[in-house]
């Protein structure tokens, strides 16, 4: 929506220096005998450069104005004709000079003292449309509004893109796999072929806005006010009651089920967007009034979703293990077994490996997106030392000789194995045994203690004793008998 303001002057007089016309072919940059093909290319430059949306700078606005008023001047011949036979004179003059013979108003369209750009698709002039100059800077796919033919010839509508989500799991994302997405895009109706229209129907001029595809409004103070006309959504055209497509209604594109194999890469991480270049919706060509304009779909976006994983974690292209190993394993060394995203592998544990260390087998993470084929991240394994929650008697009684041994005078003892003497009968046993004292002096702190912890030494070095009595007079009652059997 724009707004023209304009000012109703009493009296003639010389515009103020301030307001004096520029020199339309300094302001754009080109000469005097410049092609109309060359202003025109100058001045979209210059409009691209200075427009206010882009350009946040607090002179960008002036420019452009200047801009858009030197191409006005230089792109009507009779206004050209006029600056190059009577210069700024021609154009500051009041409503009493008029070069051009058209009206009293001032070769711009506008009195004296005014903005005097009425003729710019309400309030700018010259015939440009400006949805169709910045769709082309942007490469959106504006179209040109009402009756008027766009600046730019090879003019193309673009579709909405489409956006999906689908999710994966770890293994997959690490691995590359492929999905079956289903989508119901616009695609371009098959019984009008796009154009929105019956069999031999045609679209008409609109009755509400002239097939300017704009209504002006006037309001107090002088203000007209431009709005796209609701009757043809500023197209200009209109269909003809009842010649609309019965199976698009007039758009030219309707709804499809179909589905699309995707392929994903190896390596994705969770949140990215992968494209699929014309799987999105048709352009809505028959609500346009070019027909003749070319149309392109848009595009697919799939968004990744990657479930976590029980065992592994992820920092980038680095995949993360905590290897959980036994207290016994992380003091006297050892080798377990790690899984990787392949297969398992064996990992050798070093002497006194607490919990937070960190071991990296490099190239055994995930696939490196936009690097070489085989570039792989790593994978960072981090020790955990499982501690016991519970401990039988042998097991706190090794432990407390552990602390003796290594002097270690904080930790809590119950089974207080330092301060227990040689029983009595060990004693006996070792002293009635003459190789007892010598098949055990040699033996180191902990192996003895094992030994008097589990009685192997009174066992193995206590003779039997005599026999009972009883069995003694069993035996000679059978040896009588014997004999007496014998005589």
């Amino acid at each position: 929506m724009s707004f023209t303001q304009t000012l109703v002057c009493q009296t003639f007089h010389t515009s103020p220096a301030r307001y004096a016309t520029k020199n339309p072919y300094t302001v754009l940059g080109v000469g005097k005998n410049a092609s109309a093909s060359d202003i025109k290319k100058a001045y979209y430059s210059l409009a691209k450069k200075y427009h206010p949306d882009t350009n946040k700078d607090s002179k960008a606005k002036d420019q452009f104005s200047d801009a858009q008023s030197a191409y006005e001047m230089l792109s009507d011949p009779k206004k050209k004709e006029a600056w190059d036979q009577f210069g700024a004179a021609a154009f500051d003059q009041g409503p009493g000079f008029d070069p051009s013979g058209s009206d009293a108003s001032g070769p711009f369209g506008g009195t004296a003292g005014g903005s005097g750009f009425q003729g710019f698709n309400g309030g700018f002039g010259a015939d440009i449309n400006f949805e169709d100059l910045f769709g082309a800077f942007t490469g959106g796919g504006r179209r040109s509004r009402g009756s008027r033919q766009s600046q730019f010839h090879d003019e193309v509508l673009v579709g909405q893109n489409v956006e999906v989500q689908t999710n994966i799991s770890f293994m997959d994302a690490a691995k590359g796999t492929s999905k079956d997405i289903l989508i119901t895009p616009l695609v371009q109706c098959k019984a009008c072929a796009g154009k929105g229209l019956k069999k031999g129907q045609s679209r008409s001029s609109c009755q509400k806005c002239g097939g300017t595809g704009t209504r002006v409004h006037f309001v107090q103070a002088g203000f007209q006010m431009a709005s796209t006309c609701e009757t043809c959504a500023g197209q200009g055209l209109v269909i003809p009651r009842g010649g609309e497509c019965n199976t698009c209604n007039g758009n030219g594109v309707v709804r499809e089920r179909k589905t699309i194999n995707v392929d994903i890469p190896g390596g994705v991480e969770d949140g990215m967007r992968l494209r699929v270049s014309g799987e999105g919706n048709a352009a809505p060509t028959g609500t346009t009034a070019n027909h003749n304009a070319r149309s392109t779909r848009g595009d697919l976006y799939v968004f990744i979703r990657v479930s976590p994983d029980t065992k592994f974690g992820r920092s980038g292209a680095d995949v993360l293990y905590t290897a959980s190993i036994p207290l016994t394993t992380a003091v006297l060394g050892g080798e377990v077994t790690i899984p990787t995203l392949n297969t398992d592998v064996a990992l050798k544990v070093a002497t006194g490996t607490g919990t937070g260390d960190k071991v990296t087998l490099g190239g055994m993470g995930m696939p490196k997106l936009g690097g070489r084929r085989t570039a792989a991240g790593d994978l960072r394994v981090e020790y955990k030392v499982t501690m016991p929650k519970h401990l039988t008697a042998n097991q706190r009684t090794l432990l407390e000789m552990l602390a003796d041994e290594l002097g270690d005078k904080t930790a809590k003892r119950i089974m207080n194995v330092g301060s227990v003497g040689v029983s009595s009968t060990t004693a006996q046993a070792a002293k009635s045994s003459p190789s007892a004292p010598d098949a055990h002096k040699t033996e180191g702190f902990l192996k003895s203690a094992w030994h008097r912890l589990t009685h192997q030494r009174e066992d193995q070095f206590t003779k039997p004793s005599a026999l009972p009595s009883d069995v003694e007079d069993k035996g000679e009652d059978e040896h009588r008998k014997k004999a007496a059997g014998s005589g």
